[in-house]
């Protein structure tokens, strides 16, 4: 061991005190014990430097397991060789040989005063060991100190009986060495690396363990590294990193002298916790707190034992004396030779089933010990000796782990596979045999080889079923790569493939779900699963950009279904709906469904009939209640389970597009409860398209933007979603300019797929130019979106409405004719489908390109018909409120203007609609308004007292709860909130939440009043 010598001043202190008393002719035994790594050899070479140099003789013996079999080996290395005793050598009489070496020890005593140091004296032969007690005994007749070194630690074969087991406590001063504290050991490091940051530091000091012996030894290899630029080599992931590989080489010797059964023990468990999830307490902030910031103050294990009455508390026996507390029992390795200390120290741990137990599989004690082979009470006891001492820690869940993954791999360094393998199956079989949670059985399952127990493949299984459930499809596709393994009849292994190529997929590992996928469609299979894995594979192709392929992948699934009528049309639809991702296959597939549906629309079953409804819709061809109707009626039809997701899902597209919001909202949760959550299926994406719809329909910003894609297949898309079309508008809506810009050019479009989701980006990054102020850049991206629309019979406002955009654009330019006549043809396409929201805005943009007397009645009907429209119609109404209080200035009508301007200020306010709401600011300024509009309301109106009050209240307390808590009379309260009703314009309880919660309401500049 390298380095100065931390946290031992006790020890140091003790030998120092001692070896004054010998000078001054009376001896003494002074016995440190500790556990292996502690540093003991230290403490003891500093205390023979330092009787050295005040003036003792200094007699040193080192033991070792070769010696223990020659009689009095150890008292040989201390007293010789001497020339005048070379007949030194011991006979067949022990104590004959034991009295002249006594009579040597006198001899060098008579010449001044000794200091007699055995190191290790747990490995000294059995005559050494008896001789050293007897010179013990009589010591304090001499001046002679010996001071011995004793390993003190639970191991699970139990050590014989230390040194001082025979010797009256007062005979001897024993001292326990402590681990070493988190502060201390920051300080080696800091030392060691000065550059180092605490995020480096905290990690080396939890790797270390509290033993100088293991940190010296990851110091020295991470010295021999090379170093960063700022000189802090970057700690690497396993041992084969370390050169040259002092710190295994110590965690090697760290197991060798605790035995082979704990060695054992030891590897297994090392085994066993790479089964286990991730602990959450290795983030960094937890480490950074056991370290204490350097505060200088002793670590968590050894505070824990002196908090516990461990070796140096006073209560627990005199600190010199050689007793112990029953902690320190557990904690310096046990005296108890029949086990007694291994019950205690997993009674101090919480028993079997307490500290350890209760997670995942029942009792990680008992597992560990079938595992190993080993008896369960001394696992108990290791468990908790080894926690004292800082080599294990607890986690979240009470699992014993080691302190750093570090030290886990060291432990694993060398040990054989099949070892593992078997720890691992014992593990698995106890689990399962207690009733454990089938992913810790199945966890374990992972590590062992193929051709498993008969139950392997159905816990595989469940625990696929459970992480599915649990959104983590990585854990899912490890589970079903380990169940593959396993031998397998053709029919369950094309459904095994067909959900892991399914998660794999929405894991974003589309070229190995694709790969697996087409294993699966080659395997024999019942009809229904065939298509299954059909529709799954169209889509992983069809979302690569791959149509053509995923077409044909259909088509020839739907050629072997002839005896099948019902799946043939579940793969035609599949087929209808991937057939949007290509311009060219679009056409094709339409053209087949509209002459079918002409004819003999029975054939298309409900799930094609309602793919032509929602053509006719976008191709202007019906009216939102035609469709309506026809919709509500396929619904009640009956469908075939595989058929129902494109029917709901279709459905739903089209109930939001006329409005029907709540209904459309009713159909995307049925649609998202019945899918198989381990199948991927086209619909999964088009449901949650539908709802960021909805949400932007009601003009739900926040919800937008807090759009994570949770369970969203089509994550791994390298062209924008509809989605974050949805986002960039919602981005631009609340004033978030700056981030609007990043996302609007975060996708370079020329090398997106053809698709209808790089349309509605088009659509939307012609918004945020034109919010930006590049209306030319917003004109071409507006054109380009309604070439690409029109090229695929999308010519209804419904989706796009890039006509009226272009207009307002034009206008902005000068462009006042072609404004015109782009406005007036989306009128007459809005009102083939005559909902409030697209007849609204067109009415709104004819309006302001019209101008004069008839314009001004164009925006009066446009507000009219999205104010009496039967759902909220978003920020439609705001806009139409403004272009018509735009008018009213422009007539003259500067009152009415007002009136117009404010209603959309605080419609706006409401929203968080921030760049209208500036908007309207502005009008009214130009108006000559001169007190803000929104001053007395909105939820930036609210003094702290009420937004404090609302917010306890949007949470659930009663008027009862709140006055309690901020020590105010109920009255008061009560009154707080009706201002602050009054403040939000809401009248519920219930519109609390959403009404404190507008997105960024302070980016607006104050709206005028007059």
């Amino acid at each position: 061991m390298t380095g100065p010598l931390r946290e031992r001043d006790d020890a140091q202190a003790l030998v120092a005190g001692e070896a004054e008393r010998a000078r001054a002719g009376t001896g003494g035994f002074v016995l440190l014990r500790g556990a292996t790594g502690t540093g003991r050899t230290a403490v003891l070479e500093h205390a023979a430097r330092h009787a050295a140099d005040r003036g003792l003789r200094v007699l040193h013996a080192r033991c070792s397991p070769e010696d223990t079999a020659v009689p009095f080996a150890t008292v040989l290395q201390l007293l010789g060789p001497v020339p005048e005793f070379t007949d030194l050598a011991p006979g067949g009489d022990d104590r004959g040989s034991a009295a002249r070496l006594w009579r040597l020890l006198r001899s060098y005593a008579d010449e001044g005063p000794l200091l007699v140091a055995v190191d290790d004296v747990h490995l000294a032969d059995d005559p050494s060991r008896r001789w050293l007690l007897e010179a013990a005994r009589r010591l304090d007749r001499l001046p002679v100190l010996l001071v011995a070194t004793e390993r003190s630690q639970y191991d699970i074969d139990p050590r014989p009986a230390g040194l001082t087991q025979a010797l009256s406590p007062s005979l001897v001063r024993t001292h326990t060495l402590a681990p070493l504290g988190d502060a201390a050991a920051a300080g080696i490091v800091r030392a060691a690396f000065p550059g180092a940051g605490p995020r480096w530091t905290a990690q080396c000091v939890r790797a270390g363990a509290g033993s100088p012996l293991l940190l010296h030894a990851l110091l020295d290899d991470l010295r021999g590294a090379g170093s960063a630029p700022d000189g802090v080599p970057p700690l690497p992931a396993t041992c084969a990193e370390l050169y040259p590989g002092s710190y295994p080489a110590a965690v090697s010797w760290w197991l060798n002298s605790a035995g082979t059964a704990t060695a054992d023990v030891a590897r297994c468990l090392a085994a066993l916790e790479e089964a286990w999830p991730q602990d959450p307490d290795t983030d960094v902030g937890v480490l950074l707190a056991e370290v204490g910031a350097g505060a200088g103050g002793r670590g968590a294990p050894r505070a824990e034992v002196e908090a516990a009455g461990g070796p140096n508390d006073p209560h627990a026996g005199r600190d010199t004396g050689g007793t112990h507390g029953p902690l320190a029992e557990a904690y310096a390795g046990g005296a108890y030779a029949d086990g007694r200390a291994g019950r205690r120290a997993g009674a101090y741990a919480g028993g079997r089933g307490g500290l350890w137990g209760g997670v995942d599989a029942g009792d990680p004690v008992d597992l560990l010990a079938e595992a190993a082979g080993a008896d369960p009470a001394r696992v108990a006891g290791w468990l908790a000796a080894m926690t004292r001492l800082g080599l294990l820690r607890r986690d979240a869940s009470g699992r014993p782990r080691y302190a750093h993954p570090l030290l886990r791999d060291a432990v694993l360094t060398g040990w054989p596979r099949p070892r593992r393998e078997a720890a691992h199956r014992a593990a698995a079989e106890a689990s399962l045999r207690r009733g454990g949670r089938v992913e810790a059985v199945a966890r374990h399952l992972l590590r062992t080889p193929a051709a498993g127990p008969p139950w392997a493949l159905r816990v595989l299984r469940d625990a696929v079923t459970v992480a599915v459930h649990d959104a983590r499809p990585a854990d899912a596709v490890a589970y079903l790569r380990r169940a593959l393994d396993e031998p397998l009849a053709d029919d369950l292994r094309q459904r095994l493939l067909t959900e892991l190529g399914s998660l794999e997929y929405a894991s974003a590992d589309a070229p190995a779900a694709i790969a697996r996928l087409a294993e699966a469609q080659h395997l024999p299979a019942e009809p229904r699963n065939r298509v299954r894995t059909a529709v799954a594979l169209g889509t992983a192709l069809a979302a690569r950009g791959e149509i053509r392929t995923a077409m044909d992948v259909l088509r020839r699934t739907e050629g072997r279904l002839s005896g099948h009528p019902g799946l043939a049309r579940t793969v035609q639809a599949a087929g209808a709906l991937l057939s949007d991702e290509d311009l060219a296959t679009r056409q094709e597939v339409y053209r087949s469904l509209c002459e079918t549906g002409e004819h003999t629309p029975e054939v298309l079953g409900t799930a094609g009939q309602v793919l032509l409804v929602r053509y006719g819709a976008t191709a202007g061809l019906i009216s939102a209640e035609e469709a309506m109707t026809r919709v509500r009626a396929l619904l009640a039809q009956p469908s075939d389970p595989l058929a129902e997701p494109f029917l709901l899902g279709t459905a739903a597209a089209v109930a939001q597009w006329a409005d029907e919001l709540d209904e459309a909202e009713r159909l995307v949760e049925r649609g998202l409860a019945g899918q198989h959550p381990a199948l991927l299926h086209p619909m999964q994406h088009a449901l949650l398209n539908t709802r960021a719809d909805i949400a932007a329909a009601r003009g739900d910003h926040a919800r937008l933007l807090a759009d994570d894609r949770r369970g969203d297949t089509a994550a791994s898309r390298t062209g924008p979603t509809n989605r974050d079309a949805h986002a960039l508008m919602a981005l631009v809506h609340t004033g978030r300019t700056e981030e609007a810009g990043r996302l609007a050019h975060a996708f370079d479009l020329r090398r997106a797929p053809e698709g209808w989701e790089v349309n509605r980006f088009l659509y939307a990054r012609g918004v945020q130019r034109a919010a930006a102020g590049d209306v030319v850049g917003a004109v071409h991206d507006f054109l380009e979106c309604g070439r690409r629309q029109t090229a695929r019979d999308v010519v209804s406002p419904v989706v796009t409405p890039w006509r009226t955009a272009v207009a307002e654009c034009r206008l902005a330019l000068g462009g006042g004719q072609e404004a015109l006549a782009l406005a007036t043809e989306e009128l007459r396409l809005a009102r083939v489908w005559n909902t409030p929201r697209t007849v609204g805005r067109a009415l709104r943009v004819l309006g302001t390109a019209t101008g004069g007397r008839r314009g001004l009645k164009l925006a009066e009907d446009a507000v009219r018909t999205l104010r009496e429209g039967p759902v909220d119609t978003g920020t439609e109404l705001i806009e139409a409120l403004l272009a018509q209080g735009r008018q009213l200035l422009a007539a003259g009508e500067r009152g009415r203007a007002r009136d117009r301007l404010r209603e959309a200020a605080e419609l706006a306010e409401r929203k968080g609609a921030v760049r209208l709401l500036a908007l309207a600011g502005q009008a009214l300024r130009d108006s000559g308004a001169r007190s803000p509009a929104t001053a007395g309301t909105g939820s930036g109106a609210l003094t702290g007292s009420e937004r404090r009050i609302a917010e306890l209240a949007a949470a659930g307390r009663t008027n009862t709860e709140i006055a309690d808590l901020l020590h105010l009379a109920r009255r008061t309260v009560e009154t707080h909130l009706t201002s602050t009703y009054r403040k939000l314009r809401i009248r519920r309880r219930t519109e609390l939440p959403t009404a404190l919660s507008p997105a960024r309401p302070h980016d607006a500049r104050p709206v005028m009043r007059d």
